[in-house]
């Protein structure tokens, strides 16, 4: 186990940057694969200033479906390859261009806009991640400066490259009391554990609303379980959680991830619609408990972002097998749908100002480790 003395703050380093403020732009599509978050923030990416607009884009069902073969596979399917980075990156430009319309942002004001890219493969233990988009198109789109493949550096270096967003989780968390643990349930799930110091641990739990969705989808042709309706009509079958649960990944030391689709879900096909909803709802919440089990000390509140929290499914089978209280990160004056994309505007400008990404205790990287690539808006 690392140590959990890897604080977000409190370096030299961190200390030349401070009180310079930056007014960043955050793109996010996660691995759940719905749409483009777009947030704005003020930092100087060690505290967080001013939280700012925030805005949702669904992929257009034609790009949700060209996405759909390419995601898990390694090496990529070659054809329309290019194709599929410029739509990607394309739909980002517009997601901004839309974003800054609504909200009366001036882009000329937005000094630096953190491009996260589509994650479609993620292997760190054959140091390979791969997130689609093209930051030099969309720097050259958007008029601003521009920083993506957070991820690839830390990978490269032997870091999981998963997950990203603990630094921000823990600039946010400054305030609160701790330990606090910040749960995101996108496709995958992750935490970040913050201690009373500023140290972070964090690491994936296992799935959240990936194999859910999935399921849904392909028995239904909608995106999602909405509001968790088929999950709390369903029963539970313990024995094929049991054996979702058996997977070795569970009982690895933090830190480490996963890639979307490392689960196997064959034994849930036996199920009918609504008892594989539940039973999946159950393995979510029950990896949640595995992963609590890991913790140096146990958290005084649990505090839930990202699309699960909106499913009631989900957040009652939490509430349930953890001992702590369980609650969206609005009860403390988050916006739960924005926090991954304000993460990755918090990132970019750590980038551009040569702070570390990810650190040893969130990543498992040998040492802080910097990371993204810069591309400055030429045209091209």
């Amino acid at each position: 186990m690392q140590s959990d003395k890897d604080n977000v703050s409190g370096s030299s380093s961190d200390d030349a940057v401070k009180d310079v403020r930056t007014t960043a732009i955050g793109l996010m599509s996660g691995t759940s694969m719905d749409g483009i978050d777009v947030a704005l923030i003020e930092t100087d990416g060690v505290s967080v200033y001013r939280l700012g607009a925030f805005g949702s884009y669904p992929y257009v069902d034609e790009l949700r479906a060209a996405l759909k073969p390419v995601v898990g596979k390694m090496p990529l399917p070659s054809s329309d390859l290019d194709q599929l980075v410029r739509d990607i990156t394309d739909a980002h430009a517009e997601a901004v261009q839309d974003f800054v319309g609504r909200s009366g942002i001036d882009l000329s004001s937005v000094d630096v806009a953190g491009f996260h890219g589509q994650t479609v493969f993620h292997d760190p233990e054959n140091a390979v991640t791969c997130q689609l988009g093209d930051g030099q198109r969309l720097a050259a789109a958007l008029g601003v400066p521009v920083v993506n493949d957070f991820r690839s550096a830390d990978v490269a270096a032997g870091g999981e490259g998963a997950p990203f967003a603990p630094l921000y989780h823990a600039a946010l968390a400054r305030q609160l009391e701790a330990p606090v643990c910040v749960l995101n349930l996108g496709g995958v799930g992750n935490l970040s554990w913050i201690s009373a110091d500023g140290a972070v641990i964090a690491f994936d739990t296992g799935p959240a609303s990936a194999m859910i969705d999935d399921w849904v989808h392909e028995h239904t042709g909608e995106i999602m379980d909405t509001d968790g309706a088929l999950a709390r009509t369903g029963k539970v079958d313990s024995e094929v959680l049991v054996r979702l649960l058996d997977d070795p990944y569970f009982s690895k030391p933090f830190p480490k991830s996963l890639d979307r689709d490392h689960f196997d879900r064959s034994c849930v096909n036996e199920l009918s619609l609504e008892d594989g909803a539940a039973t999946l709802v159950a393995f979510t919440a029950m990896s949640v408990k595995k992963s609590a089990e890991l913790l140096p000390a146990p958290p005084l509140k649990w505090l839930v972002t990202g699309g699960g929290r909106h499913n009631p499914a989900i957040m009652a089978g939490l509430r349930r097998l953890l001992d702590s209280p369980v609650e969206p990160v609005e009860t403390v004056g988050w916006n739960g749908d924005a926090i991954e994309a304000q993460a990755f505007a918090f990132l970019a400008v750590r980038s551009i100002k040569g702070l570390p990404l990810s650190m040893p205790s969130t990543t498992g990287i040998p040492k802080p480790q910097r990371g993204g690539v810069f591309h400055l808006p030429h045209k091209t």
